[in-house]
C-alpha cells in the first residue's frame, strides 16, 4: 500500500469563490467552465460522476452572472455544486448507483429545487454504491470512484461520488445522504467536513421520508463554513415531509463560541453482529482531538451512549425495507435494472421483516430517543471515531458474497448507525492521518436539533487543527493535460467469518421483546445463507 501525500492548500473554498464573485474577479461562467474542465478530465482516472450537465450549467451559470449585474443577491448564486445520484434532476434518470436506465425524472426533487433558488449551478450528479448500501463506491453501471487522497482505495460510500468530487477540487460543495453514515464515512476517509442534519431539516421531497427515516441528506465540504453555507441553502421543507424540525441558520455559529463544554469520548461499538475493533491509529486520533477539545476549554470525559441489542434489529428493518420502495421507484421490471445479488438478497431480508417487525421498530422510535438522550444529562456532546478503519481498497469488495460483504463493511464502520436511528445531527471533521496517508475523521454527535452547537464545536476545532490547509497531491487526469495509466485491476480473497461478538445486556422487558423480533431477523438471515 503506498503512502498518500498531503500538500499545502491550492484548491479554492466556496467562501473563496463567493468573495471573488462578489469582488468582479471572476464570473460564474469562468468557475463553472473550470469545474467542468476538471470534471471531465478527471473521469478515466478518478471517476466521481455519473452525470455531467455540461449544458445545462453553462446556461444556468450564465443567468447568473446577470443576475447579478443585475443586482441580485442571493446565498450561493453562480456557484458550481454537485448532488449525490439518489435525488431527482428534472430530464436526467435517477440511478441510484444502478446499472440500468430508470425512467427520467420529471421535476426537481426539493433539495435542488432549493439550491437553484439559492443560485447554486449544478454541475452533475456523483456516483454511489447501489441504493446507498455500503461504505464503497462502485459498481458495474460505472465502475470504481477512486479516492483523490488515494488512488488504490476507495472515497468510502455511499457518498463517494460527492466527497470524491470535493476532496479533488472539482467543486467546493456536493450534496450526499447519509442512512449509515454514508455523508459522515466519505467525509472522514477524505478529508472532508461531512454534516448529517436532523432528520427532516433537508427535505427529501418528493418522498414524505427516505428509508423509513433513517436516511437524510447532507453536506461534504472543505470548511465548516462551506458545509454550513450549502446547509442552509438546501434546508427547508414541503407540507408533504413528515418531519419537520425548527428552522436555523446554520452559518450564524460558525462564529460563535460554544462557551466551555462537557463531552463524553466514546469509543463503545454499538451491537452489529460481527466483532469489530477500532484500528490503533484511529484511536490515537481520537485521543488527539480530545486533547484539543481540553486546548479549547472543554472537559473531556470517557463515557459511552446506552446502546441496545434491539436498536440494531430496528436499523436493519427499517433500511432493508427501504430498499423495497427504491425497487419500485426505479421500476426494473420496465427498464431492464438488474441488481446485484447483495442486494437481492438484501431486499429479501427487508420484505421479511417489512410488515411486524418494521412496525414494531417504528413505535419503538421515542423509547429509543428517551434511552439515548439520557447521556445529554451528563455531557453536552459526544465525541468518537466516524470509522472503525482507514478506508479500503478500492477492488476489496468485487468479489465478495453477500455475507463477507455486510461482515466487512460493518467491521470498518460500526460506529455511524446510531444517529441515523434517532434521527440526530451528528458532524464528521478531519482528524489526521495514518501512518500510510490515509485520512481519518472523528465524529461530533448531539441530541436533536444541536446542528448550532455542533457547527460552534466544529468550527472551533478546525480553527485549532488548520485541517483545510492540507489536500491530496494531485495523481488524477487534469485539464493541463496530465495524464497517467490506469489501475491495474486488484484480486481479492473472502477472508473468513468472524464470531459474532457478544450482546450488550438488556432489561428483561426489553430483552423478552428483542429475543421475538431477532428471531424473525435471524431467521430473515440464515435463510439467505
Amino acid at each position: 500500500m503506498g503512502k498518500s501525500t498531503a500538500c499545502d492548500s491550492t484548491f479554492p473554498t466556496l467562501t473563496n469563490q463567493l468573495y471573488q464573485l462578489a469582488s468582479g474577479a471572476i464570473t460564474s461562467d469562468e468557475l463553472v467552465r473550470r469545474s467542468l474542465h476538471a470534471i471531465n478530465a478527471s473521469q478515466s482516472t478518478l471517476n466521481a460522476f455519473r452525470v455531467v450537465l455540461t449544458e445545462q450549467a453553462l446556461a444556468d451559470a450564465a443567468k447568473a452572472d446577470r443576475d447579478r449585474a443585475a443586482g441580485k443577491q442571493l446565498p450561493l448564486l453562480g456557484i458550481p455544486i454537485a448532488v449525490k445520484d439518489d435525488v431527482d434532476i428534472a430530464g436526467v434518470p435517477t440511478r441510484f448507483g444502478t446499472d440500468g436506465e430508470p425512467r427520467v425524472a420529471e421535476a426537481d426533487s426539493e433539495v435542488v429545487r432549493r439550491l437553484r433558488a439559492a443560485g447554486a449551478v449544478i454541475v452533475g450528479k456523483t456516483n454511489t454504491c447501489e441504493l446507498g448500501q455500503w461504505p464503497f463506491c462502485s459498481g458495474p453501471g460505472f465502475g470504481h470512484t477512486r479516492n483523490p487522497w488515494s488512488r488504490k482505495h476507495t472515497p468510502g460510500g455511499s457518498s463517494g461520488g460527492s466527497a470524491a468530487a470535493v476532496a479533488a477540487g472539482l467543486v467546493t460543495a456536493a450534496i450526499g445522504s447519509d442512512s449509515a453514515g454514508n455523508v459522515r464515512i466519505p467525509a472522514a476517509w477524505t478529508h472532508l467536513v461531512g454534516i448529517k442534519p436532523q432528520r427532516g431539516r433537508i427535505s427529501t421531497w418528493p418522498h414524505p421520508e427516505a428509508f423509513n427515516g433513517v436516511t437524510v441528506h447532507g453536506v461534504l465540504a472543505r470548511t465548516v463554513v462551506d458545509a454550513a453555507l450549502v446547509l442552509d441553502a438546501a434546508s427547508g421543507n414541503v407540507d408533504g415531509d413528515r418531519h419537520k424540525p425548527t428552522p436555523i441558520q446554520a452559518s450564524d455559529y460558525v462564529g460563535v463560541a460554544p462557551g466551555p463544554l462537557r463531552i463524553a469520548m466514546s469509543t463503545k461499538i454499538p451491537f452489529t453482529g460481527f466483532r469489530a475493533k477500532i484500528h490503533p491509529e484511529i484511536r490515537a486520533a481520537l485521543q488527539t482531538m480530545a486533547d484539543h477539545l481540553g486546548e479549547l476549554g472543554h472537559t473531556v470525559v470517557e463515557k459511552d451512549p446506552n446502546y441496545s441489542v434491539r436498536m440494531s434489529w430496528d436499523f436493519l428493518a427499517r433500511s432493508t425495507s427501504g430498499l423495497l420502495e427504491w425497487a419500485d421507484r426505479l421500476d426494473n421490471a420496465g427498464h431492464g435494472i438488474v441488481f446485484d445479488q447483495r442486494t437481492v438478497a438484501n431486499m429479501r431480508i427487508g420484505r421479511l421483516l417489512s410488515q411486524n417487525v418494521l412496525r414494531k421498530a417504528r413505535a419503538h422510535e421515542a423509547e429509543v430517543g428517551r434511552r439515548m438522550s439520557w447521556i445529554f444529562n451528563l455531557v453536552d456532546v459526544v465525541i468518537a471515531p466516524t470509522t472503525a478503519q482507514p478506508p479500503p481498497t478500492a477492488h476489496e469488495y468485487d468479489r465478495l458474497g453477500w455475507f463477507a460483504t455486510e461482515r466487512n463493511a460493518i467491521e470498518a464502520c460500526p460506529l455511524t448507525w446510531v444517529w441515523n436511528l434517532l434521527g440526530w445531527p451528528s458532524i464528521s471533521v478531519p482528524a489526521g492521518f495514518t501512518s500510510d496517508g490515509l485520512p481519518i475523521g472523528v465524529q461530533l454527535m448531539g441530541p436533536a436539533e444541536s446542528e448550532p452547537l455542533l457547527i460552534s464545536l466544529a468550527a472551533e476545532l478546525e480553527a485549532i487543527t488548520g485541517w483545510a490547509a492540507k489536500e491530496p497531491a494531485v495523481w488524477w487526469n487534469t485539464p493541463d493535460g496530465r495524464s497517467l495509466p490506469p489501475v491495474p485491476e486488484a484480486t481479492t480473497e473472502a477472508p473468513e467469518i468472524a464470531e459474532p461478538s457478544e450482546a450488550a445486556v438488556e432489561t428483561t422487558d426489553e430483552l423478552s421483546e428483542t429475543i421475538d423480533d431477532v428471531s424473525q431477523a435471524v431467521a430473515a438471515v440464515n435463510a439467505l445463507r
